[in-house]
């Protein structure tokens, strides 16, 4: 009985130390995007991954707007991966620069020449209420979480990502209207 309770011990020990690393983490990220300094904010950003996570939601969205919404079989996800993604990439790479990931997570707009839309602010996330930031995330996988920005469920979130030694910024997910503002920047074929 005594080895059973010291299992239970520790394993709520460790679940404890990965919430406390997540927590702690996104609080940094919070006060960086609060700050607007854009090293801290890519200090605490995986932003090849931010790229890519935008370049997936375009692609997606730029099949909806096709009118594909069947499920992709990996050929044809590879093919658009390499060829449509092309595109969607130069459009993530002008996006996700050190300064605009900055300022999306500290006012929720991004800098363009054309209006998309913005969503809630990382700096406005309060802390201090952790039953409402209990209820926005979503754990994606062990290893990767997702948190809700607003209260509607298409207001935008936030994924950070384990890797190495902390927790990071590994994607912005967007809300739809602004993927169907920037997918229509995109050619049709």
């Amino acid at each position: 009985m005594k080895w059973l309770t010291a299992a239970l011990a520790g394993l709520a020990l460790c679940l404890l130390i990965y919430a406390g690393t997540a927590f702690s983490s996104l609080a940094s990220l919070v006060a960086a995007a609060r700050s607007g300094d854009a090293d801290e904010v890519l200090a605490r950003t995986d932003l090849p991954r931010v790229r890519h996570a935008l370049v997936d939601q375009l692609v997606d969205a730029y099949l909806r707007r096709l009118g594909r919404e069947r499920p992709i079989k990996p050929f044809e996800r590879l093919a658009i991966n390499t060829f449509g993604a092309s595109l969607a990439d130069d459009l993530a790479a002008k996006l996700m620069t050190r300064d605009n990931v900055a300022v999306l997570l500290q006012t929720g707009t991004v800098r363009s020449n054309v209006e998309l839309g913005s969503i809630p602010p990382l700096a406005d996330l309060d802390l201090s209420d952790i039953p409402a930031i209990i209820g926005r995330l979503v754990l994606v996988k062990p290893v990767e979480f997702s948190l809700r920005l607003g209260a509607s469920r298409d207001a935008g979130s936030i994924s950070m990502h384990f890797s190495g030694n902390g927790w990071r910024l590994s994607a912005v997910n967007l809300p739809s209207t602004m993927l169907a503002k920037l997918v229509e920047r995109l050619p049709t074929r």
